[in-house]
């Protein structure tokens, strides 16, 4: 097609000899008709969208169709997540308690925020007041084992003598676990209020052996330390407590008649 025969797709007007053609898409344009639809500005680089028709800029069709980030309010190019009404940025949909991305692994909706699977399981139990395994993270309904201070499942673990599945009433000793029948055998006594090992200094008092800081008077469960305590039907008292209860005192000053 000669240039003669040739209009503008924007002004309709022809093209003197020399002038310089935009072509795009079997479509010619004057130099300075080819522009954004939308700021009417020509494009960065020759680099355009097309919508409907009609061509834009960059930052005017994504201001105009791309998606906003739920999180950092930027426009999301490429890949978008789409969950709780709204869109991110994959690295910007994380778990929001343990901030950890959610986008391959899955989410569950608890009471409006986006939580992984593990902090939904935590939530659940604290609401029920039970614990979380330490090892597989997932509710434990019954027979918790605490280990170096976290709970587990019992049957995460096996006696570290016969090998034996633990259950809730495995001993720790010295950083190793035991079932009942053979930390019996060797003879650790036992706290007659937490029911754990006592390895180090042992009170015997009431026909049990106790931790130190567990043999509690029985009214104020403070800790006797070494002072004298009173024995009542079973139950440790302070000297105080044991007179206020069973003892006579002086109605003025209060003190042991």
């Amino acid at each position: 097609m000669s240039l003669g025969a040739m209009f503008c797709c924007k002004c309709g007007e022809g093209f003197e000899p020399h002038e310089k053609i935009v072509n795009s898409n079997g479509e010619v344009w004057h130099q300075q008709c080819f522009v954004c639809c939308q700021c009417f500005r020509p494009f960065p680089e020759g680099t355009f969208y097309e919508f409907e028709g009609r061509k834009y800029c960059k930052h005017d069709f994504h201001v105009l169709f791309a998606p906003c980030c739920g999180k950092c309010k930027q426009f999301v190019f490429g890949r978008v997540i789409k969950a709780m009404n709204n869109s991110w940025h994959p690295e910007c949909f994380t778990c929001e308690i343990c901030n950890m991305i959610l986008a391959d692994q899955g989410f569950i909706k608890n009471a409006g925020r986006a939580l992984c699977h593990e902090c939904n399981a935590r939530e659940k139990a604290a609401q029920s007041g039970k614990y979380i395994c330490f090892k597989c993270h997932s509710v434990i309904d019954e027979g918790v084992l605490k280990f170096k201070g976290e709970p587990y499942h019992p049957y995460h673990f096996n006696c570290y003598s016969c090998g034996i599945e633990l259950n809730a009433d495995a001993r720790e000793v010295k950083g190793d676990l035991y079932c009942l029948r053979c930390h019996d055998k060797m003879g650790i006594p036992i706290c007659g209020a937490c029911r754990r090992p006592i390895e180090e200094r042992v009170v015997t008092a009431l026909g049990k052996n106790w931790h130190v800081e567990h043999f509690v008077c029985a009214k104020c469960e403070k800790p006797f330390l070494g002072h004298r305590h009173y024995e009542k039907k079973g139950l440790a008292y302070c000297e105080i407590h044991y007179h206020q209860l069973f003892g006579n005192l002086c109605f003025v000053c209060n003190n042991v008649i």
